[in-house]
């Protein structure tokens, strides 16, 4: 796996730079600022960008703006955003580009084994989001109304990435009865028509947030 690395903390970019390296990815670039993440994932063509919110010169959505960037110009180019903070608006915007994205707190990754996974996700075209994240998109915009408490409860967790299995062992529900509720979601999102059950998993996501179609 081939990363492009964007973080303005000089301490915590070489210390993703080690941790990725042990878990065997490639680190092609490492940047401390926007600019220099397009500009490098242009030159570098990686499976995923790494890249925090918060970055030279105002500090505020730089990095969330270049990601957006980065899946204009270079489409295809993985997301995974790693941040101390819910950037609500890019962040919607940029899970509104499609699959192979994910938002996590950098605070709530506490094991190697949990940020690799959620980079095997993302450049497989997977969502991952951190649950703060997913009740902060909840909170601006909200399509609710036709689901029943336990099918928000399952499209919660599938936001989060869960399988079916995971799922149901979270809320105690048989494997059947996750499938049903997933099926009244598809039905009541305009998913029906079957086009691959994970691909309708990521448009039921994005319409959950009111960025589908």
């Amino acid at each position: 796996m081939r990363v492009v690395l964007a973080e303005d903390s000089v301490l915590l970019r070489e210390g993703l730079v080690r941790l990725l390296g042990e878990y065997g990815a490639e680190i092609v670039a490492a940047v401390g600022d926007g600019e220099a993440l397009v500009a490098a994932v242009a030159e570098h063509r990686p499976d995923v960008a790494v890249v925090d919110v918060r970055m030279p010169p105002d500090f505020t959505d730089e990095g969330l703006r270049a990601a957006l960037r980065v899946r204009r110009e270079v489409p295809g180019t993985a997301i995974l955003v790693l941040s101390q903070y819910v950037e609500v608006s890019y962040a919607q915007d940029l899970l509104g580009a499609g699959g192979g994205v994910g938002y996590l707190l950098k605070d709530r990754v506490t094991r190697l084994d949990d940020l690799a996974d959620a980079l095997a996700r993302v450049t497989a075209g997977g969502t991952v989001l951190d649950p703060e994240v997913v009740s902060a998109l909840f909170v601006r915009r909200d399509p609710r109304a036709s689901l029943t408490p336990r099918e928000r409860e399952v499209l919660a967790l599938v936001a989060e990435g869960r399988a079916n299995a995971a799922i149901g062992r979270t809320l105690t529900l048989s494997q059947g009865a996750v499938e049903k509720h997933i099926s009244s979601i598809f039905d009541k999102l305009g998913l029906a028509r079957d086009s691959g059950d994970d691909h309708r998993r990521v448009l039921a996501v994005l319409a959950w947030f009111g960025l589908g179609r």
